[in-house]
C-alpha cells in the first residue's frame, strides 16, 4: 500500500469518527425527546482495491448511522390525560396539517394538547388522527376515513329518562272510596289521598313534570293514575297510565294492574305533540319488589315519599376527556354522562427499523419498511395505548458520555495517520533526486 494509500485510509477515518460524533451529539441533545430512538454509528471496513478484494493493510472504514426504532423507552407518568404512550408495537397516525389528512406520518411520541381549535397536536406541531364514533359508538366503514382528533369541539348532550324508581308509603287507614271512578283524579272530580310530582327529562334534556296521584278504593287496594302536568300542549293526551296497585296483609307490594306473575312496574309513553319536536318517550315506573318493603308500602303511617330515582339528565357541556387502553376517546360531561367519541388505530410496520427518519421525531413509510397497517390498539399486532403516560428516550446518557471519549480518541488516531503518512511524504520529498 502506497502513502497515498495510507491518507485515504486515514481521511476516511476521519470521516466515519464524524459522523459517529454526530449520532452521538443527537443522543446527548435528545435525551430528554419523548419517543426519541437512540442512533447508533455501525462501522465497516472499505477496501482500496478495484475488485472489492484486497488485504488488510488496504482497508478504510466507513460509518452508516441506523436508529433501533423497535426498542421502547420507559414510560413516564404525567397528570394529562391527553398524553399517551404505547406498549407494545405500534405508532400514532399523525399529520402535519389537520386539513391534509391523506398525507400520513407516524410517531411514538405522545405529548399531544389540544391547539386554539380543540385538535390534539404534540409538541412537533404534528396532528393526532383517528376515528370519529358514530352515536353508536361504531367505527366508519371505510378503514382509510381518519379525521384529527378535536376535544373542546364537541357538543354537549342530554340523555333522555327511561326509568323512574319510587319509595313511598301509603296510609293503610285512609278511607276507601267505593265509587272512585278512573280518570277522576286527573279530572279533578276526586281528591288524591296522596299525590307527588316528579321530573323526567326528554330527549332534549328538558325538564318535564309526572304526577303520580293515589287513591284508596278497598281493603289492601289503591287506585293510580299518572299525568303529565306540563303545558298540555306539549303531548297528545295528558293521562298517561292508570290502574290498580295492590298490597299484601304484611303492607308490602302484592301487585300492580293484576300482572302475571306478580309485577311492581308500570310501564307509560309520554305521547309527546308534534310541535314539541320530541318523539314518544317510553318511561318504566318501578314501585319496588313483589312483596319486599324497598319501594311501595302500606302501613298506618303518614302517606310519604321517602325516595325517588330517575335515570336521564339535562343538557351538559364537555368537561374533559379520558382515554381508555384500546384507543377509546370518552367525553365527560358536566351532567354526568359520557359518550365515546373517537378511537385511535396505531400504524404497524413488517419492518419498523426501516422506516425514515424526518424532523419532528416522526417517520414515513418506505420500501425497507413496507406500507403502513392502521389497526385499533389492543388487535392483532397493535400494542396498548396509556393514557397519562410519555414514552422516554432510549438514549443512556453514560453510555453516550463513554462513546463520545471513544469517538475522539479513534478521531485523534486518524488525524495522526493522515499527519504520519504527511511527515513520510515529505522526507520522501527531500531524498536526493540524483
Amino acid at each position: 500500500m502506497s502513502l497515498y494509500g495510507a491518507l485515504s485510509i486515514g481521511v476516511s477515518g476521519l470521516s466515519a469518527f464524524s459522523q459517529a460524533l454526530s449520532a452521538t451529539s443527537s443522543n446527548i441533545a435528545n435525551v430528554n425527546t419523548v419517543g426519541y430512538k437512540e442512533a447508533t454509528a455501525n462501522f465497516s471496513t472499505f477496501l482500496n482495491a478495484e475488485s472489492g478484494v484486497g488485504n488488510n493493510s488496504s482497508a478504510g472504514v466507513v460509518s452508516t448511522t441506523t436508529q433501533d426504532i423497535t426498542t421502547q423507552g420507559l414510560p413516564t407518568t404525567t397528570s394529562s390525560n391527553t398524553d399517551m404512550s404505547i406498549s407494545g408495537s405500534g405508532f400514532f397516525v399523525v399529520a402535519t396539517d389537520p386539513t391534509a389528512t391523506a398525507t400520513q406520518e407516524y410517531t411514538r411520541a405522545g405529548s399531544f394538547r389540544p391547539d386554539q381549535n380543540g385538535v390534539l397536536v404534540n409538541t412537533a406541531g404534528l396532528y393526532l388522527l383517528g376515528y370519529k364514533l358514530d352515536s353508536a359508538g361504531n367505527v366508519p366503514n371505510n378503514a382509510s376515513n381518519l379525521t384529527p382528533i378535536s376535544i373542546t369541539g364537541l357538543s354537549g348532550t342530554a340523555g333522555a329518562s327511561t326509568k323512574m324508581a319510587l319509595q313511598a308509603n301509603l296510609e293503610a287507614s285512609t278511607t276507601a272510596d267505593g265509587a272512585y271512578v278512573a280518570g277522576q283524579m286527573a279530572s279533578g272530580v276526586v281528591a288524591p289521598d296522596f299525590n307527588r310530582t316528579i321530573n323526567v327529562y326528554d330527549s332534549q334534556g328538558g325538564q318535564q313534570p309526572v304526577e303520580m296521584a293515589f287513591k284508596k278504593t278497598a281493603a289492601n287496594t289503591w287506585a293510580y293514575e299518572a299525568t303529565y302536568a306540563g303545558n298540555a300542549a306539549n303531548v297528545t293526551s295528558t293521562t298517561l297510565s292508570q290502574g290498580t296497585i295492590t298490597f299484601n296483609s304484611d303492607g308490602t307490594l302484592a301487585n300492580v294492574n293484576g300482572a302475571a306473575p306478580a309485577s311492581g312496574n308500570i310501564a307509560l309513553t309520554i305521547p309527546w305533540a308534534a310541535p314539541s319536536g320530541l318523539t314518544p318517550q317510553a318511561l318504566t315506573i318501578n314501585l319496588g319488589t313483589v312483596g319486599g318493603t324497598a319501594g311501595l308500602t302500606q302501613y298506618d303511617a303518614p302517606s310519604a315519599l321517602n325516595g325517588q330515582t330517575v335515570d336521564g339528565s339535562a343538557f351538559g357541556s364537555v368537561t374533559g376527556v379520558t382515554i381508555s387502553t384500546d384507543g377509546t376517546v370518552t367525553a365527560q360531561f358536566s351532567n354526568g354522562l359520557s359518550q365515546s367519541v373517537y378511537k385511535i388505530p396505531l400504524a404497524t410496520f413488517t419492518n419498523p427499523d426501516g422506516l425514515g427518519q424526518i424532523s419532528g421525531n416522526a417517520y414515513v413509510a418506505t420500501r425497507n419498511s413496507g406500507p403502513a397497517n392502521i389497526n385499533l390498539a389492543k388487535s392483532g399486532l397493535t400494542g396498548a395505548i396509556n393514557s397519562q403516560s410519555l414514552e422516554g428516550s432510549t438514549v443512556d446518557l453514560a453510555t453516550e458520555f463513554t462513546n463520545l471519549i471513544v469517538t475522539q480518541r479513534a478521531y485523534s488516531a486518524s488525524a495522526r495517520i493522515v499527519t504520519t503518512a504527511d511527515q513520510m511524504l515529505q522526507q520522501l520529498e527531500q531524498l536526493p533526486t540524483g
